[in-house]
């Protein structure tokens, strides 16, 4: 049970940490790139309270989606990075801790 809490706190400290960077991309490319990202953050964290609420077929459901989305914001942060619209450093930073989250969501759908 406390694995959940702790998919979604770490999730919400990479939104904390994520949303700056956002802002800092371009305004020609803010309005669709940028709001995708800003998008996919918050129903990312939607969809694990929903998740943490939900049980059986409906929870797997959701923890799909959530992996599922997961891969999408890998994709577009390193859309951002090879635009280079954040930093290889940043770039390096922020996939460290989706990979960990990812991993942690696997675990909770097998358990």
């Amino acid at each position: 049970m406390e694995e959940k809490f702790i998919i979604y706190q770490k999730f919400y400290d990479f939104v904390l940490a994520f949303y700056p960077t956002i802002n800092r991309i371009p305004q020609s490319h803010r309005q669709v790139l940028g709001k995708h990202l800003e998008e996919l953050c918050l129903l990312l964290l939607l969809l694990i309270i929903k998740a943490n609420k939900e049980r059986g077929d409906k929870r797997s459901i959701l923890q799909r989606d959530i992996s599922d989305n997961l891969d999408v914001l890998r994709i577009l942060i390193r859309l951002a990075k090879d635009l280079r619209f954040i930093s290889i450093k940043q770039y390096t930073l922020f996939t460290e801790k989706l990979n960990e989250i990812g991993k942690m969501v696997f675990c909770w759908t097998k358990s």
